[in-house]
């Protein structure tokens, strides 16, 4: 039997699944490491304990499963995007990395649109620049610890670092690369311009490969730590999003999924590259050889719903409790008994600020239209219907650059309601269904190292092969039509606020 392993790199974890050929999962093992915050809005991690928790999760599923490793076909890597490894020539980490998560760039940012110019710097790297993205972190270290930066001959993107200690070879891939701002989007490469206005050596950037290529083997060092065969096939592998998109099948024109957890997204495939010119939705190169995709990140989807939930529903969590459910379960009930529109209340999702479509730090949640009729119950689905309301406005974004996607797949913890995802077909008046395997970033790294290991002709071909959607969701026409309304008029609150938060955010 052929098997396949993916590992997903998370930021609180590794998570290593075997899978067989059919994309049938056969064990799974993952292991937590830490984050660090040595000073308020900073975010690191050791690279190193990337590498053991790889070490440990490999060996863990090899015992689990019983697998003979030689029918292992390959290897790929999901990992979390945009953060920076910093090594010697021999590969020796010279500092923590700093993650996707971490904001202390904002001033590199600037300087980085003033050295190559906003438009310029999206029509390139088709995205401003952002705290969250690698350029940021390379010209903070070298204004902040120029002895570091002076020691370093190689960037890595994490899950690279972890490919590196596995084959002994330092390459990226086009995916995670996209995430970076110094990629040319469009030309699939490293950018000699951003690099010439960043003064950044070229040589420091690693090779660049299509995502289901073969990047390295299994070295002798990594076969002994983890139990794989030397000479095992490694994928590029991709960046999280971009291989979750390949777990569900997003594979093709056509396709996308929503994805409802604490943050959220709308990711779309697209055979040819299309850019927002204002920066509001990101694009990056997709996990699909020549392929790109275009996606919006809003920062308070799921974490809207946990924030109402733990603010105002003690009574749901209670019962819940004595009951053996899920508390959204009965807070499902309860936002159903209110009518669309929820009896004339909108929620704006802002509790952390907003990225996509506003890209304004300084935005904040809102009730609009609250009145001493309203209930718990009214205030609750305001909310669900406010963050698909998000999720909405994001879509239409999408479908002004000329990506249409045909039908979403849902993903994440709010994929797990029926109610939410039937507000999701009506307001996107679209059907929406969802995947039978939940594995995801995981599933979708092994399926790149399926392609790179021969078992599989394409990755377009592996994915319709092997993903199974559950029957989809229709729209209804006439529900559509009621939300319709409440979402233009959502469409025009921020504007109208816009000038109240930024003086809201200057006072004490």
């Amino acid at each position: 039997m052929k098997m396949l392993l993916g590992v997903d790199l998370g930021t609180s974890g590794t998570k290593t699944v075997l899978f067989d050929e059919t994309g049938a999962t056969l064990a799974s093992a993952s292991e937590e490491y830490p984050l660090h915050q040595p000073k308020n809005g900073w975010a690191e991690q050791d690279p190193d304990d990337w590498w053991r928790a790889t070490q440990h999760t490999v060996r863990a599923v090899l015992e689990k499963s019983g697998a003979d490793p030689h029918e292992i076909v390959g290897l790929g890597i999901s990992g979390q995007m945009h953060g920076l490894v910093l090594t010697d020539g021999e590969g020796n980490v010279l500092r923590p990395a700093i993650l996707w998560c971490d904001g202390r760039t904002g001033e590199e940012c600037e300087e980085l649109t003033r050295r190559v110019g906003k438009e310029r710097l999206i029509a390139i790297s088709a995205n401003p620049a952002l705290t969250g993205f690698t350029a940021g972190k390379i010209l903070w270290v070298r204004k902040h610890e120029p002895e570091t930066y002076a020691r370093a001959k190689h960037i890595l993107l994490p899950k690279d670092y972890v490919r590196f200690r596995l084959t002994g070879l330092f390459a990226s891939e086009m995916s995670d690369a996209s995430g970076t701002n110094m990629l040319d989007v469009p030309k699939r490469a490293w950018s000699e311009e951003i690099a010439g206005a960043m003064d950044l050596d070229m040589n420091l950037l690693p090779p660049l490969y299509e995502s289901s290529a073969v990047v390295g083997r299994i070295s002798a060092q990594a076969s002994a730590l983890t139990g794989l065969c030397e000479g095992m096939p490694v994928a590029g592998g991709a960046a999280d999003n971009m291989a979750g998109a390949i777990g569900t099948g997003v594979a093709s024109a056509g396709k996308a999924f929503t994805t409802i957890g604490t943050s959220g997204v709308v990711y779309a495939h697209s055979d040819t590259v299309q850019i927002d010119p204002q920066g509001r939705v990101h694009t990056f190169c997709s996990a699909v050889p020549g392929a790109y995709t275009v996606m919006s990140c809003t920062l308070a989807a799921g974490l809207s719903l946990k924030w109402y939930r733990d603010t105002f529903c003690d009574a749901e969590i209670q019962t819940a409790k004595e009951m053996g459910t899920d508390p959204y379960v009965l807070m499902n009930e309860q936002a159903a008994r209110s009518p669309i529109g929820a009896n004339r209340l909108l929620f704006l999702p802002y509790l952390m600020g907003e990225r996509s479509p506003l890209l304004d730090s300084n935005a904040r949640g809102a009730f609009i239209g609250l009145s001493a009729m309203h209930t718990r119950r009214d205030l609750l689905r305001a909310v669900m219907e406010g963050v698909m309301y998000s999720q909405r406005q994001n879509l239409d974004v999408l479908r002004g650059m000329h990506v249409v996607p045909e039908r979403m797949l849902a993903c994440g913890g709010g994929a797990k309601s029926p109610f939410w995802r039937q507000m999701m077909a009506d307001i996107f008046a679209m059907p929406v269904s969802t995947v039978q395997n939940t594995e995801g970033p995981a599933l979708g790294a092994a399926i790149l190292a399926g392609v790179a290991g021969g078992l599989y002709p394409s990755v377009p071909e592996a994915c319709a092969s092997l993903i199974r959607e559950a029957d989809p969701l229709q729209p209804d026409a006439v529900r559509g039509a009621a939300y319709e309304p409440y979402y233009q008029l959502y469409t025009q609150l921020y504007p109208g606020l816009k000038s109240a938060y930024q003086t809201l955010a200057g006072l004490e």
